[in-house]
Formats: structure tokens, C-alpha cells, sequence
């Protein structure tokens, strides 16, 4: 033991230099929100802006939050394209991850087993890095039959369960069949329809802020 405290005090000015040395990276660190999507994460044929990360982005920056949102959606992506993205996107080093994959599986008519494997696997490596994920649940039309899509919607309700994530029940609430709130093609949200997507967002991401 160190005694009388001399030891401290020579030790003193060590403490400082590491303090100083590592403030900048503390100071400058930021929490991030990773918006890990298909073309509905990244504003398909909507005007800079108007997508639901920038809208999100708005909402924390007028309710004093601090967090950097980073839109990491890509149009066409699938759950497997997500998977392959997602370690150059850990980089970044997010605080929490919206997960809103799926979408093209479904209108692929691709496996929900594959699917739910690669959802599994983002997930994992997400939790494994110290990310907090919220999955964002996805719906496919009627036309695909119903075993099908009962099967897709199930996926999410179970990884939600299986991971004990917090679940947004379905990105599109409300927006999906609404031709008010979508483009022409009927799929993508229009600038009204994101805004209606950011409340559902809101709503689910709410909990998990500091």
C-alpha cells in the first residue's frame, strides 16, 4: 500500500495525462441510431428529407436528444444483403438498431425459415456489439396466399419472442392500402405517409432512449 499518500501524488499527474488523452474520444463520442433497411429505410421516391430517418433525425433534434441518426437503408436489399452489410456497418458504432428487413424476402416469395435465419443472425452480431435492437415487423400482401403470409408475418412475433426484442408490430401501420399515403405504385409511403411511418417509429423507439 501506498502510504501517507505520497504514492498518490506521484501517481497524480499520470491520471491527468491519461484523462487528457482520452477526453477528446469521450467528449466527441455520439450515441447513433442505425436505420438498417431495405427502400422504405431509405426514401424511395421521396425528396431528401421526407424519409422516415431524416423525419426521425428532426424528431430527437427537437426533443433535445443527442442521437446522430444514420440511414443505412438500401433499395431492393433483402435479409440477406442485410447480413452481408452489417459488420462494414458496425463501424459506425451504434447505440440502438432499427431493423426494417424483410419486405423483398416477401415479394421474392423467398423461404421465411431462410428469412428468419438471416433476421436471427442480425440480430445476434447486433446484441453481440453492444446494439440495442428494435425489430420493425413486415406484412405482404394477401395474393401471396395465405399459409404464406401468415408464416412471414410470424417470423417477427418469433424473433421477437426468441431475442426478447422490443417489436414494432408493423413498419407500415396505418400507411400500407392507404392510396392517400402512398406513391403510384402503392408499396412506398409517400412524404404524408413517412410521417405517419415516424410515429410508429416514435412510438417503439421511445422506450429504449435514454
Amino acid at each position: 500500500m501506498l502510504g501517507h499518500g505520497k504514492g498518490w501524488r506521484r501517481l497524480l499527474p499520470l491520471f491527468l495525462v491519461v484523462i487528457l488523452l482520452t477526453y477528446p474520444h469521450f467528449a466527441g463520442a455520439t450515441a447513433r441510431i442505425l436505420c438498417l433497411g431495405d427502400s422504405l429505410t431509405a426514401g424511395y421516391g421521396v425528396a431528401a428529407g421526407n424519409d422516415y430517418p431524416a423525419l426521425l433525425q428532426q424528431r430527437l433534434r427537437e426533443q433535445g436528444f443527442p442521437h446522430q441518426v444514420i440511414n443505412a437503408g438500401l433499395s431492393g436489399d433483402t435479409t440477406a444483403g442485410g447480413l452481408r452489410r452489417l459488420e462494414w456497418l458496425l463501424r459506425e458504432t451504434p447505440t440502438i438498431a432499427i431493423v426494417a428487413l424483410g419486405a423483398n424476402d416477401g415479394l421474392r416469395g423467398l423461404s421465411t425459415q431462410e428469412m428468419k435465419h438471416n433476421l436471427s443472425e442480425i440480430i445476434g452480431r447486433l446484441k453481440q456489439a453492444g446494439v440495442r435492437p428494435l425489430l420493425a415487423g413486415m406484412r405482404i400482401p394477401p395474393n401471396y396466399g395465405r399459409r404464406y403470409s401468415d408464416a412471414f408475418a410470424a417470423v417477427f412475433t418469433e424473433l421477437a419472442a426468441e431475442h426478447q426484442l422490443p417489436l414494432l408490430p408493423f413498419l407500415l401501420d396505418g400507411v400500407a392500402g392507404d392510396s392517400n399515403l402512398n406513391q403510384v405504385d402503392g408499396i412506398h409511403p409517400n412524404a404524408e405517409g413517412y410521417r405517419r411511418v415516424l410515429e410508429n417509429v416514435w412510438n417503439a423507439l421511445q422506450p429504449l432512449l435514454p
